[in-house]
């Protein structure tokens, strides 16, 4: 808002390979925009059918937030001579695309980069880059 270009640039990342290569790809427009670098994990929330091991569950996907922040504190380590961008980590809980869409409004995001869904139910029922596409309040650049 008032600025040449954007200012904050939200990534999904959930672990998979082409959230990872969305994160990247992110990584790279914030640096060249001397934007920030929002990468968000929503953690899943639980289903009926699970609601019995939701301890394991919950800790599992706090786990995995933890193994996410390390790997990009590894891949920042490792790239700091040649490039920094400012960066922060955000983790909540819920339904990825709501997740997703709360943070971007809440850190009134320019941008928004996810990755190719690699499930095959979401051809179907809609994948989240395609809701956040036709939530048409941010642009979203979906990443193979």
């Amino acid at each position: 808002m008032g600025t040449d270009g954007p200012g904050v640039i939200l990534a999904g990342l959930d672990g998979s390979d082409s959230s990872w290569r969305a994160t990247a790809y992110a990584a790279g427009l914030a640096r060249r925009q001397g934007a920030v670098l929002a990468v968000a994990y929503i953690q899943p929330i639980l289903g009926a059918a699970t609601a019995l091991a939701g301890a394991a569950v919950e800790e599992t996907t706090r786990e995995i937030a933890e193994e996410l922040l390390a790997a990009l504190r590894e891949a920042e380590h490792r790239v700091r001579e040649v490039w920094k961008v400012e960066w922060r980590f955000l983790t909540m809980r819920g339904d990825p695309y709501t997740g997703l869409a709360k943070l971007a409004d809440e850190l009134r995001a320019d941008a928004v980069v996810v990755g190719v869904s690699e499930q095959a139910g979401h051809k179907v029922i809609g994948s989240v880059a395609v809701r956040l596409v036709k939530a048409g309040r941010w642009p979203v650049t979906v990443v193979p």
